[in-house]
Parts: structure tokens; sequence; C-alpha cells
């Protein structure tokens, strides 16, 4: 007689952590204390991901620390976020051939096609597992509707309705899953935090948020555009919120009862904006790789090589270009204005696709939402069909808001010696007063750039006027622009 031996897999349900770094206001880690059975925490660095070239160091550093800052949070109760490297399919299916996993829960992903693509896999997994995979809604951002009628009252009415207060039980679960380490040179390259960049987690993202109100919100209005004094002017809290250290709801709860402190409206009406835009790439994530209107997928570009590298490596000539170039390495931080500025002149004034740029900067900005990026980058680069062509002269910039050239002389050591009259335009200076060597870039900037503004002026709305164009547009405004209205009479 032959006796069976049935091994009962544990009972448990995954909290699958992405940009949501975060212990409080997280609504997977609460679904999973109210089921009431043991659960893991994990979050994937998986190559195919963080690999892609819209992803760098300092987000992964970004993440890692965020992750440890969390780990501090649950140390207390037995638990922590386990970090795992390798596929995500392949990950998850290893959890379910250990475990009797009845749900995973995370949370919604404007994201890339990658992440799009990796999550459709998932549910597929889950599907063909019985398995529940719930994902929350992330950000008031909505998927799958159909046109924004609507949407600004919803945004303020899920803005108001309560935080979720997590709390949590002590673990018992021994994680026998041993495959999927992160290599040990993969996290000595992340271990390290740069000096200057934002420090990451929650409670770094309340400390900003506690001193933007303060203090840096009372010239919030007056110095946002400008590239030295918006440094301490901006709130600062967008890497949080890319990552999700904080949620925008409990960002714009802090300022409830704060809404005429000066600066503050301000604030959250950009902060309302920044859930518009990530609405419409969840709508349309396609935009990360070609043109919102789909008929600029025909203008054609000069696509210099040159005049790329030259932007990409701060070598313009163009001293308030270099100077955001060279901070934005250093920091991970410019304000929009001089992000406009940078894919202003490499779109229009240098003649280059969008695409060639959007992955440069996108690891460059510490505070990366790919919701943001293209949606930003493209209409900057006057893609979209529907908004207005907005070219940045730099020079016109400098003068506007460096007039002092405080910003370009921290950034540029070579130019510290230029006098006021010459900062903005050093190619100007008279030989006796020039204080540039004669092989400096400053000498000779890489355009002529009222000659190349005129051109790309010229072929801009020429292409923009075609009939291609215009049809183009009368599917994204369906798509993409707010009417309360219509929703109002139904």
């Amino acid at each position: 007689m032959h006796v069976l031996h049935v091994i009962m897999k544990e009972k448990i349900n995954i909290a699958w952590l992405k940009r949501d770094l975060r212990t409080s206001d997280n609504l997977i880690l609460d679904a999973c204390e109210r089921e009431h059975i043991p659960y893991m925490i994990i979050y994937i660095f998986d190559p195919k991901i963080i690999k892609a070239d819209n992803i760098s160091k300092r987000h992964l550093q970004f993440i890692y620390h965020s992750i440890k800052d969390m780990n501090r949070q649950l140390n207390t109760y037995n638990r922590s976020v386990k970090i795992l490297y390798g596929s995500s399919i392949e990950i998850l299916r290893e959890y379910l051939n250990s475990y009797d996993v009845k749900n995973i829960f995370a949370y919604q992903e404007s994201g890339i096609n990658d992440t799009y693509l990796r999550d459709i896999e998932i549910k597929k997994l889950s599907s063909e597992n019985n398995i529940i995979f719930k994902e929350f809604e992330k950000d008031c951002v909505e998927r799958g509707i159909r046109n924004r009628s609507g949407w600004d009252s919803r945004w303020y009415k899920k803005m108001n309705e309560g935080i979720t207060k997590n709390k949590f039980t002590l673990n018992s679960l021994n994680d026998t899953i041993t495959k999927f380490v992160p290599p040990k040179s993969f996290i000595s390259g992340i271990s390290i935090y740069p000096e200057k960049h934002v420090k990451p987690g929650y409670v770094n993202a309340i400390k900003t948020l506690t001193t933007f109100l303060e203090s840096r919100s009372q010239n919030y209005n007056k110095d946002l555009s400008k590239p030295f004094e918006s440094r301490k002017s901006c709130s600062r809290i967008s890497p949080y919120l890319s990552w999700g250290n904080i949620s925008s709801k409990q960002v714009y709860q802090f300022f409830k009862d704060h809404k005429k402190t000066k600066g503050i409206p301000a604030f959250l009406m950009r902060l309302k904006w920044r859930s518009h835009f990530i609405q419409k790439f969840e709508s349309e994530h396609q935009i990360s790789y070609r043109c919102a209107n789909k008929a600029f997928e025909k203008m054609e570009y000069k696509n210099d090589s040159s005049l790329i590298n030259k932007w990409k490596n701060a070598q313009t000539g163009f001293p308030l270009v270099d100077a955001n170039m060279i901070c934005l390495k250093k920091t991970g931080w410019i304000n929009f204005r001089m992000r406009a500025m940078l894919v202003s002149i490499f779109s229009y004034q240098f003649d280059c696709n969008w695409k060639l740029g959007a992955s440069h900067l996108a690891q460059l900005f510490l505070d990366y939402e790919p919701g943001i990026h293209y949606s930003q980058f493209q209409m900057q680069s006057g893609t979209t069909g529907i908004n207005t062509i907005r070219m940045y002269n730099p020079i016109k910039q400098s003068y506007d808001h460096d007039p002092n050239g405080i910003f370009i002389k921290k950034w540029i050591p070579e130019l510290r010696n230029v006098p006021l009259e010459y900062i903005h335009e050093p190619w100007k200076m008279p030989p006796l007063i020039n204080t540039l060597s004669k092989d400096s870039i400053y000498n000779n900037p890489c355009v002529d750039i009222a000659e190349t503004g005129k051109a790309a002026r010229s072929k801009i709305w020429s292409f923009k006027a075609s009939k291609e164009v215009k049809k183009e547009n009368k599917r994204i405004l369906h798509l993409h622009v707010r009417n309360n209205n219509r929703s109002a009479q139904r």
C-alpha cells in the first residue's frame, strides 16, 4: 500500500513595490494586513527595466536608499522589503511554486512600454494560477478612461479622501526563496548615496514639505523660473513623488489648511498639473517612443551628431545652457523653465529629433517620472500639435532669469572672471578684456541662435498647419482635453 504524501504549501500574499516606496498611505501594505495571512514585501530590480536607456545609476541609488529607509521603519515588526534581482515573471513564478500565493498586491504603474508589457505578463501568470492580481490606483491617475470628462472634480475628491494609516503586525513568515539575490557588484554600485542629491525617504519628504511651507514658498511665484533662486524657492518634493516616498494625497493634505499662504495655491495647482500629465501618459503610453501627434513622425531633422554631443556634454558655448546641463549632471535637478529651454534648443535651434535627447535627460533627472517626462519633452519640442510652440532663446533666458550671471558663474568656473556685461554673450568681449583662452567654446558658440531659430520657426509652423497634423489634433483633443461641463450635464 502506497501512502501519498501531500506537501502543503504555506498560504501567503505578496506586496510588490514599484514606484510606491513608503510605509504610510500605502494601500498594498494595508491590503496585506487586512487579509490576516502571512505576506512578503518585495522589490524587483529587473534587468530589462533597470538597464533601459531611461534609467540611470542615480535612480537606482534613490530606490535602494528609499528601501533602506522603509526597512528601518519595518524592522520593529520583524519585517523588511526583500530586494530581488532578475526577471519579474521568473521571480514571481518561483514564489508561486514555493508558496500558496492568494493575492499579489501592487500599484498601477504609468510607465514605459517595458513596464506595461511586464505587468501584462504578471496578469496572465496570475490568471493561469487562479491568483488575484490586485492593482491599486496611483496618485489619482485613472486607468482605462476614454476621455477626460469630469476628471478634475474627481481628482479633487480623491485628494480630500482619508489617508491610509498603515499599521503592521509582527511577521512570523520565514522566506525560503534563496534565488535572485542581487549581485554584490550591483549593490556596491548603488549603496553610496551622492551628497549633492536630495536624501530619499518619507522623513526627508516631510522635512522638505515643512521647510517649503515655512520659508521657501514665500518666494515661490517670484523665483520659480530663475535657475539660481528657484533652488531655494521651489518645493523640491518631485523626487519623493516620483519614487513614491510620499503620495500626492499626503502632499495635498499637508497644505490643506494653508491654501491662503503665499505660494501654496500655485504649488497645489502644479500638483494637479502633475497628475494631469501622468494621466495623459496613462491613456497613451506610446508617446514614450512616438510623437503625440502621429503626423509629426514624418518631420525631418538634421540630427547633427556633433551638436547632440555638445548638448549632452555641456559644450554648446551658450553659458546658460551649459550651466544647466552641468548643474543637472551634478545635482539631478533644475527648474521647469530651464528644462524646457534645454529641450527647446535641442529640438528647434539644433534641429534634432526629440527621441535622440529624451533618454539623456531622463537619466539625469533624479525626479524622472515617465508621464511627466515624455509629455513635457514633446510639448517643448512642438510635436503634440495642440500646444503653443514655445521656442526659448537661451541668450534672452539668460538676461531675463540670471541677470547677474550668478548661476552661470557657479557652474562654469571658466566664466567667473567674465565682466557682467558680457556674461550672457562672452563671444562679444573685446580682445583687450577677454578673460577666456583662445580655444574656449565661449568665444564661438556652436550655432548662430538667431539664424537657426528663424529656420526652426518657419519649419515647425508650416508643418503644424498641415492637414495631417490638424486631423490628428482632433483625436488628441477628444482623448486628453478635460471637459467638465460635458460631465456635469450628464
